[in-house]
């Protein structure tokens, strides 16, 4: 079975579709589910007024009935509430609306998708590449992570996700369950609510100074099976697809499994992950590998940490160049956040509780949530008894 979705809609259109294809019959989920998640996505201080405008409704167009899937693609849009101050008949996406004329870009933003965008389609101006390159994107795409989410979930398999650092400033890790609880429902993804105000006072002093902040935040998926994923061929390696997912999420420039990079200075002695028998099972004594040898899981929490830049859009403009005029101009200003980890973090982990399931279903498969649950307790239980 083939999981797949597909989004459309732009950052200030009249909304944001989603289709997703092949969730099994029987998935449970109720709209406080979707909505919840994306509410995380919008926390966090340093995120711009839009944050306090977008509520975020969630339509279901198909695919759920009385709270479960029926197996048919699950159909689920969000309007843009900001849409209606552009222009309700038309929107900015017709060009000859005013105000689609008033807010044209000729001046691409440095670190943006302005200029490659524009080069690559042959747009005149760039905000036909801005309006679809924008974050605000991420929405359609958290929705279809929630939904392989909730898969994980009735397989017992739980992700979470927190911030280790803001503008260079260090956030402690959770150190358990508490921890992750406690770092999903702060605004800033703080394990330890002491940490939150040095955070804030870093993006304060980075808003006052008309600059941006990026960071680092850190997704864990925890009781995966081993065995999910494949070595055989380089697009099906597990480590490989967490990778893309997260790289896609708009502003990541970094990615890395377990030790990652810090692994590289290491000698092997001190990067692999020692396999003892213990109460009649196997287990590991460390997880540098994050959970992923060989492009599978190996049965200990799957751990992944990715790096955000500061966000391109500035107050203060960076040097730019005017495709109209032809001469030298300040990048253009569109109203932005001063920092956007912790939202970032919320995406990521939704993207990689989608890589997760769909491997799942993939290897399991199953039309019906029934059939996938049996499959993948058979899995743990021929695990457990493996070379014992």
């Amino acid at each position: 079975m083939t999981l797949r979705f597909l989004t459309s809609g732009e950052s200030h259109g009249r909304g944001l579709l989603v289709v997703v294809e092949g969730l099994p019959a029987g998935l449970s989920l109720a709209l406080e589910d979707l909505e919840g998640e994306l509410a995380r996505r919008r926390r966090g201080y340093g995120r711009g007024p839009r944050m306090a405008l977008e509520r975020d409704a969630v339509q279901v167009w198909g695919g759920l009935r009385n709270g479960r899937t029926t197996g048919a693609p699950v159909g689920l849009s969000l309007d843009n509430a900001e849409a209606a101050l552009w222009e309700p008949a038309l929107g900015p996406w017709h060009n000859d609306s005013e105000a689609a004329r008033a807010r044209r870009i000729t001046a691409p933003r440095p670190g943006h998708a302005d200029l490659a965008g524009a080069v690559k389609y042959g747009h005149e101006e760039f905000r036909d590449v801005l309006e679809r390159a924008s974050a605000r994107t991420t929405a359609p795409r958290t929705l279809a992570g929630v939904l392989a989410r909730r898969l994980l979930a009735e397989l017992d398999v739980d992700v979470a996700g927190a911030v280790d650092a803001i503008g260079g400033v260090l956030v402690r890790l959770p150190e358990d369950d508490e921890g992750w609880r406690t770092a999903r429902h702060s605004s800033l993804g703080c394990a330890f609510p002491e940490d939150e105000k040095t955070v804030e006072e870093r993006i304060r002093a980075a808003k006052e100074a008309g600059d941006s902040l990026g960071g680092t935040f850190v997704v864990a998926l925890r009781n995966v099976p081993a065995g999910i994923g494949s070595g055989v061929e380089w697009d099906r390696r597990l480590d490989g697809r967490f990778g893309a997912a997260l790289l896609a999420v708009p502003g990541i420039k970094g990615v890395e499994i377990g030790d990652g990079f810090a692994a590289a200075g290491a000698e092997g002695s001190a990067v692999h992950d020692e396999i003892i028998v213990r109460d009649g099972r196997w287990e590991r004594l460390s997880n540098r590998a994050g959970g992923i040898e060989g492009g599978m899981t190996n049965g200990c929490d799957v751990f992944l940490r990715a790096a955000m830049k500061p966000i391109p859009t500035l107050v203060r403009p960076l040097r730019s160049y005017d495709v109209e005029t032809k001469k030298p101009a300040s990048a253009h200003a569109e109203r932005s956040d001063v920092c956007a980890v912790p939202a970032a973090c919320v995406v990521a982990e939704n993207m990689a509780a989608w890589v997760l399931a769909s491997a799942v279903l993939e290897q399991f498969g199953g039309d019906t949530m029934e059939e996938l649950r049996a499959r993948v307790a058979a899995h743990r239980e021929r695990v457990a008894r493996w070379l014992l």
